[in-house]
């Protein structure tokens, strides 16, 4: 697979920490430490279409939800989770309990997982309740990432890439354990043909990393730690989002 830059967005004035693609229709969204979130019309995307602000410390994550075309939900640093309207511009709810970054089921939309310091707290997205927690690393999580089917979740922290499944209900076990060695891995996303690659984002670099063959591939992207990716399921664009102020799209 050969990976190729795109289109690069240009408007947050301090570092870009998310990035994420609406599963149903033609937007964008990243969020900052500038404390906002940011909506961008791929079609046109000279200019961002919506700004989010209310949030009182840097953004760490941001998602859409998969079926819901209006909700879009953000985490900052304190663990304050916001779930917003993008054709209102408003927010429609606050809760707490995500640190680092946070993604929906894919497909159902049931849950919200969220990355707590080492731990992964699940939501229901419906009550915003806490339904379970669980942990395995022994570093704080900077990454979560579901498999399309919903089923699967994959964490990353300095110490290792985790691989979850979704056993009964809301229960997730640790299947499979992937150690980091030789970068600072922070993101990841699985690739949107190939269910058995986790394209893991790094210092500079982006890693393909094949579960089934336990092989990996190195590739330069940026000039700073890569904070967050994305994949759009209709085009099969993989988005790219760093800490040097750039996002980047892949094919």
């Amino acid at each position: 697979m050969i990976l190729k830059s795109n289109t690069i967005l240009e408007e947050h004035s301090s570092p870009i920490t998310d990035v994420r693609f609406s599963p149903s229709m033609p937007h964008l969204a990243t969020s900052s430490f500038d404390k906002t979130v940011k909506v961008w019309d791929t079609n046109d995307p000279n200019k961002s279409i919506c700004t989010f602000t209310g949030h009182s410390t840097p953004i760490m994550s941001i998602d859409f939800h998969p079926f819901k075309d209006d909700l879009i939900c953000s985490c900052d640093a304190d663990s304050e989770l916001r779930y917003w309207s993008i054709q209102n511009g408003t927010c429609l709810k606050i809760s707490n309990g995500g640190t680092a970054q946070i993604r929906f089921q894919p497909r159902l939309g049931r849950y919200l997982a969220a990355a707590n310091e080492n731990v992964v707290n699940i939501f229901d997205v419906e009550t915003q309740a806490r339904v379970s927690s669980f942990q395995g690393h022994y570093e704080p999580i900077d990454s979560l990432c579901w498999d399309p089917s919903g089923q699967y979740l994959a964490s990353v922290s300095v110490d290792s890439v985790r691989l979850w499944g979704l056993q009964s209900g809301s229960v997730l076990k640790c299947v499979h354990v992937l150690s980091c060695v030789g970068n600072k891995f922070q993101s990841c996303i699985f690739h949107p043909t190939d269910p058995s690659l986790l394209v893991i984002g790094g210092y500079q670099s982006l890693e393909l990393w094949n579960m089934a063959e336990k092989k990996s591939m190195t590739l330069p992207a940026h000039e700073g730690l890569i904070s967050a990716l994305a994949v759009s399921p209709s085009t099969e664009l993989i988005a790219s989002a760093s800490h040097d102020k750039f996002v980047k799209l892949w094919k």
